[in-house]
């Protein structure tokens, strides 16, 4: 398990022992290596650890520059939680944030004591997955953070065109520029 959150790691970063408590629980790893087996040959947009990664770290930059306060952890947990259910849905179990919210709830619940999440804290986080492909009115702040950055962290605009092509999302959706 990480060291102290407040203890700086070699990086200079301080640990998140919450997110590596979801990232090595064993239900979180049997889904994500079957989404990356089921994604291998996927050409654009897969949802791997860069993908989850790159929605993490611009949740936590629009965090900090709206002055929202939602701890790092929570963020960093959601936004490694949010395609979770992606596997389900391409062997049709339904669509991926509503069984991604399932599977990230049996996760979160989970979690050895030293690593569990406050129930407002869990709720936030269950929230923003099952709400990260539709923006609804009134979303809480965490689940619009979670929208945005989920958009943003897709480099549409560097995809190769005949790639970009075969894409589903329409281009009014697609990351378009460098700036988004």
């Amino acid at each position: 398990m990480a060291q102290d959150a407040n203890v700086p790691h070699k990086q200079g970063l301080h640990a998140m022992p919450r997110v590596e408590a979801v990232w090595c629980h064993p239900v979180f790893q049997r889904e994500y290596t079957h989404l990356v087996e089921l994604e291998h040959e996927r050409v654009f947009c897969r949802h791997d650890i860069r993908h989850l990664m790159d929605t993490a770290r611009i949740m936590w930059a629009r965090n900090l520059e709206l002055e929202l306060g939602i701890d790092r952890e929570v963020i960093y947990a959601a936004a490694l939680l949010h395609d979770i259910g992606k596997a389900a849905q391409y062997e049709g179990a339904g669509e991926h944030e509503v069984v991604g919210a399932t599977i990230a709830a049996k996760i979160l619940d989970d979690l050895p004591a030293g690593c569990a999440f406050a129930p407002e804290e869990r709720e936030m986080m269950l929230t923003a997955i099952r709400g990260h492909r539709r923006l609804r009115e009134g979303a809480e702040p965490l689940e619009r953070l979670l929208f945005q950055a989920d958009k943003a962290s897709r480099a549409c605009f560097a995809c190769p065109e005949d790639v970009r092509a075969r894409c589903s999302w329409s281009d009014a959706k697609k990351n378009l520029s460098i700036y988004m």
